[in-house]
């Protein structure tokens, strides 16, 4: 205990400072040591008012999630105890908010008197990502220090708040330049000469009053949050305590607060949501890359190609404030690409994620070239052409001769063998895959693929690079796809399958959408365009593979997708809702009919199995193979770069839960009546049912 929280006095000023390295989290024997120190300081006549600090770069950046679920020590004081016993002080009690103050962090600063902060200093609540609630009287504190409204943005959203927003809502008293301790010392020494009523969180009622009698407040925000917040359960658990805050009184709001925390902490969301924050982690730590491999530092790039990915690459390292060059071979694509990167900073603009101010500056980074030799002096270059490998070979043998040494020749392939584009170069330990996803300024994965001669130190700097530009990189292996659209092809796959049987486009989308991601296949192909791959098929006289059938014959009739106002589904003028067609339905119905298919009702229950067990058994085979290092990286690459509902934790994490004797189950009467080999269990999947197993150590 004394060594996580020490007590020295400044003057008749205690200060007690949590040393709980690295980020200070609320562990039980913190909990325990605050306890002893603030009875301590609280019975010493010779203390007149009290500072709390942290140690190092955080005040408290939250709880100890890592002893969620585990047994507390009997009588152990909880973070809710502490916090009451601070308030209940009789002795000014300020917290000197030195850095992050997130969660259990700023509900221990809640039951503080008073508040100071350093301007660097992060604060808020964030545990709804998590999928839990604050459960240490962040509900019912938080409305009654900054008013219900503002306390719903603030814990709906669970954003970390800048130290001058804290301030202006009212969180914080004051932002302190300088020593800050020293500050908070002299404020509460102030505070005690003054020996004015302390103010208490929890007495307050000033600005909850008139709340309850504004039903309207909660209702509205519940429909505004219905679209980013589907399918989660902690933003609703959330609202509905900050509204019990306005009704209850304060003693029976944390009782409320305790049993839904109890509730949230116990829930699979949370659990999954849990683990993808420590899988996020640990998918940046590649074990057979020493952990002092010497990283470049990326200090400029290059993009070969200016098309929309192209673009949107360039503006990732703008927005991370590294100069980049896009190069293009044609002066009119090269214009029209950076007009449309200027187009995109113009639409952020308009929405407020961006000042106005910035766009010209981020502008400013981004150069324009028609000449290969100008990406020369780039620390990084980055193909970014159509998918032809003959054209990527001749691009990375004319940068192989003009690049400088130890940079590093990314090529943003999909799909392609990048053994043979590393072969046309005399480096290939410096060429490596970085998988952008569209739009590429905006998804957050990172696919960074290892090829077979890929050296250590560009791996090491793919993965700090997909950090420094606010992404979330996954290494993975060679192979067709890499680990998500290998998957991806089996999504697919059995969405057509399913289409030919007897479902619909839109039965197969809505139940996909019921499932969680955000959209259904057939949706998502209109929003990219039906046309991709099509006049090259057509140049081959066509393709007699199933999965193409109705495709072809949709862009042979025009329907090229959203961007013709008809594709799977039509579409009206301006409008990006599609509408199922009765005339598609008849071109599914002759084509199941010439495949000699017999069409017959499916459940939905049967679509989401029948199209998310084969991922399951192909994301199994493809960390047997190890092309994903672990089960952990599949469910990374598919929550942040497929849309995989972030509360059923992933493709593995999903697994798991369902059970794994379940998913081989259904995967061994599929390959029994449906498909034959391609349905077959994977050799993992078998194993680790066999063994009572899982994926991801539930």
């Amino acid at each position: 205990m004394a060594e996580l929280v020490h007590l020295e006095m400044r003057g008749d000023i205690a200060v007690i400072t949590i040393d709980n390295p690295p980020v200070n989290p609320m562990s039980i024997a913190v909990c325990i040591g605050l306890a002893a120190r603030f009875a301590e300081v609280s019975a010493d006549d010779a203390v007149a008012g009290i500072v709390l600090t942290g140690a190092g770069r955080a005040f408290v950046a939250g709880a100890d999630i890592r002893e969620f679920g585990k047994p507390r020590p009997k009588d152990a004081p909880g973070l809710r105890d502490v916090a009451m016993q601070i308030e209940n002080c009789d002795k000014p009690v300020v917290a000197a908010i030195n850095g992050a103050c997130a969660g259990g962090g700023l509900e221990l600063a809640l039951g503080c008197h008073y508040r100071l902060a350093a301007p660097n200093a992060q604060i808020g609540l964030p545990e709804v990502k998590l999928g839990l609630i604050p459960g240490a009287g962040g509900t019912q504190r938080l409305p009654r220090v900054i008013g219900p409204q503002s306390a719903l943005d603030v814990i709906v959203k669970g954003d970390l708040l800048p130290a001058p927003k804290a301030a202006a809502l009212g969180i914080v008293e004051d932002v302190i330049e300088g020593d800050l301790v020293a500050a908070a010392v002299a404020f509460a020494a102030k505070a005690a000469a003054d020996g004015a009523q302390l103010p208490r969180s929890s007495k307050r009622t000033d600005l909850i009053g008139g709340a309850a009698d504004e039903p309207a407040l909660f209702d509205d925000y519940r429909k505004s949050i219905a679209r980013r917040a589907r399918g989660f359960e902690a933003p609703y658990h959330a609202i509905d305590l900050i509204e019990a805050s306005t009704k209850l009184d304060f003693d029976a709001g944390m009782e409320l607060e305790k049993k839904t925390a109890g509730i949230t902490v116990a829930s699979t969301q949370s659990a999954a949501q849990r683990y993808l924050f420590f899988a996020e982690r640990e998918a940046l730590k590649i074990p057979d890359v020493p952990r002092d491999t010497e990283v470049r530092d990326i200090k400029s790039a290059a993009i070969i190609g200016s098309g929309t990915m192209g673009g949107g690459i360039a503006m990732c390292f703008a927005n991370a404030g590294i100069p980049v060059t896009v190069i293009d071979m044609e002066q009119g694509n090269l214009d029209k690409g950076l007009e449309r990167v200027e187009g995109n900073y113009q639409v952020s603009a308009k929405r407020g994620s961006m000042a106005e101010a910035d766009i010209a500056v981020r502008m400013g980074l981004i150069n324009g070239s028609t000449d290969i030799n100008d990406a020369g002096g780039a620390d990084i270059v980055i193909e970014a052409v159509f998918e032809d490998i003959e054209l990527k070979k001749t691009i990375f043998a004319q940068l192989d001769a003009i690049m400088g040494d130890g940079a590093i020749l990314a090529t943003n392939t999909s799909a392609l063998d990048i053994d043979a584009i590393a072969a046309a170069t005399k480096r290939p330990e410096a060429v490596i895959g970085t998988h952008f996803f569209s739009p590429a300024n905006v998804m957050r994965l990172l696919e960074n693929v290892r090829a077979a001669k890929t050296g250590n130190q560009a791996i090491a700097t793919a993965m700090k690079l997909g950090r420094t530009l606010g992404k979330q990189p996954v290494l993975a292996g060679l192979c067709p796809g890499f680990i998500g659209n290998r998957i991806l092809r089996v999504y697919f796959g059995q969405c057509d399958k399913l289409m030919f049987e007897g479902s619909y486009p839109d039965q197969i989308d809505k139940a996909i959408f019921d499932f969680g991601f955000a959209m259904g296949p057939f949706g998502v192909r209109d929003m990219a365009g039906l046309d991709i791959g099509y006049q090259a098929r057509k140049a081959q006289g066509g393709s007699n593979e199933r999965r193409y059938i109705l495709t072809d014959k949709l862009c042979d009739a025009g329907r090229r997708g959203m961007k013709t106002g008809a594709g799977y589904y039509k579409y009206e003028d301006g409008s990006r809702t599609p509408i199922p067609d009765p005339e598609v339905n008849a071109m599914i119905d002759e084509i199941s009919k010439d495949l000699g298919i017999e069409r017959r009702p499916i459940s939905d229950e049967e679509i989401v199995e029948r199209i998310i067990f084969p991922m399951i058994n192909e994301a199994a085979n493809i960390v047997d193979e190890g092309i994903a290092l672990r089960a952990s990286d599949v469910d990374v690459t598919y929550v942040h770069g497929y849309g995989f509902p972030r509360y059923r934790g992933g493709l593995m994490f999903y697994a798991d839960t369902v059970g794994l004797d379940k998913v081989l189950e259904t995967m061994q009467r599929f390959e029994t009546e449906e498909d034959g080999d391609a349905m077959a269990p994977a050799p993992l999947l078998a194993k680790l049912a066999k063994e009572g197993g899982s994926f991801t150590g539930q």
